[in-house]
């Protein structure tokens, strides 16, 4: 019998007990649409991660220094001068100075907004952009200007959409807004467009604490980040004699570790979803060796007409591999669904644009698992009604 007429006969097997056959195929619907949905998130939120990181600057290194004492310590110069030395690999610098402040603009007072220092080459690290005004520039840094940048829910807020030349005041200290960032999120409180900048010299004077224990790098290219990061732990290797009193991160690394925490998660679940899968098979195989069963006369007649052993093992295997293929297809078509759905569900949630979308090598594994899945528990049931005697199943009644 040819592959053609068996699968034929599998299909009229099929569609002679259509619910039956959706029932067998229950399980495999199940497991591959779970894993075509689980490994759609997984992709949306890589994607999603991959453009929040590239939107950030993914040549960006940032260094935290605990410091070892007033013998061994590295300032704002020591830092400058290691980009002036490093120039194939490093680009910029900026401290980052968190302020621990009170802002108010007029009788309104914010909690939620972040007051930081930096200096003039932060906007070049960040990659930020203004809609108005002007970043900070290196006579406000000299001269401690009492000068800010502000986010746009600043401006939005408090300001009617026009801050630049008005005040702000920090601590009970006023400082001019001279430019506005554009918006990277919603603009809504506790983003990072409810945010302050100033010069690094005015948060150190405001912190009353000389000492600056952030940094901000940028590498010249992407592909270098890693040799800029061995470069600027070898320089802190030298005055801290340990790793263990600083700490450097490209995001680069960052990203790639992300990444790894997110195929973990993903391989978990799917693993937990591929479990179905296994209940799927064990029902082709139930459902087949019940088939077996009730076509043993005809069984019998076949190979009285003089069909092989492997004709008809061939019939059965064929049969339970188009009961799984079939069910892996409805599987995927419902993951789509699924995908479709859940892109819209954690989107509104999430107030974020995240698309859940499995890739077409994921579909076509989960295909062929359940292909495959029907092949093995199939073999079972189709070698027991290969061996049948004929005139023993002749007899069945």
């Amino acid at each position: 019998m040819s592959f053609y007429q068996s699968f034929k006969l599998a299909i009229q097997c099929i569609m002679k007990s259509k619910v039956r056959a959706f029932l067998t195929m229950l399980g495999i619907i199940i497991g591959v649409s779970a894993v075509t949905l689980i490994v759609g998130m997984g992709n949306g939120m890589q994607n999603y991660i991959n453009s929040s990181f590239e939107s950030m600057g993914t040549n960006l290194i940032t260094v935290s220094i605990q410091g070892r004492g007033d013998s061994r310590k590295v300032d704002v110069d020591d830092m400058y001068a290691l980009v002036q030395n490093n120039p194939d690999v490093l680009a910029y610098v900026s401290p980052t100075v968190a302020v621990g402040s009170t802002v108010k603009v007029g009788n309104k007072t914010s909690k939620t907004t972040s007051v930081t220092g930096v200096s003039e080459d932060y906007s070049s690290i960040k990659k930020a952009t203004l809609t108005n005004g002007r970043f900070l520039q290196y006579v406000d840094i000299l001269r401690r200007q009492p000068v800010c940048v502000v986010g746009s829910y600043i401006e939005k807020t408090y300001y009617d959409g026009s801050s630049v030349g008005k005040t702000i005041k920090i601590n009970g200290t006023p400082f001019t807004i001279v430019g506005v960032l554009k918006a990277e999120a919603k603009s809504e409180k506790s983003s990072s467009d409810d945010a302050i900048l100033i010069p690094y010299t005015n948060a150190v004077k405001i912190n009353l604490n000389g000492d600056i224990n952030s940094y901000c790098f940028s590498g010249t290219t992407d592909g270098n980040i890693t040799k800029a990061t061995a470069v600027i732990n070898a320089e802190l290797l030298k005055v801290f004699k340990s790793s263990d009193y600083f700490y450097v991160m490209s995001m680069t690394e960052m990203l790639g570790e992300l990444t790894t925490m997110v195929n973990v998660v993903v391989i978990v679940l799917g693993a937990i979803a591929a479990i179905s899968l296994l209940v799927g098979g064990i029902g082709i195989m139930n459902i087949m060796l019940v088939s077996v069963t009730e076509r043993t006369r005809e069984i019998g007649i076949r190979k009285s007409l003089g069909a092989k052993q492997k004709d008809i093992l061939w019939q059965f295997v064929i049969e339970a591999a188009t009961t799984s293929a079939l069910g892996g297809v409805i599987g995927i078509l419902f993951g789509m669904l699924l995908c479709s759905i859940g892109t819209s569900i954690i989107s509104a949630l999430a107030q974020e644009s995240i698309a859940v979308s499995p890739s077409f090598s994921s579909v076509m594994g989960a295909f062929s698992v359940s292909v495959a899945i029907g092949i093995i528990f199939g073999y079972l049931p189709a070698r027991k009604a290969a061996r049948l005697n004929p005139i023993d199943a002749l007899r069945y009644d």
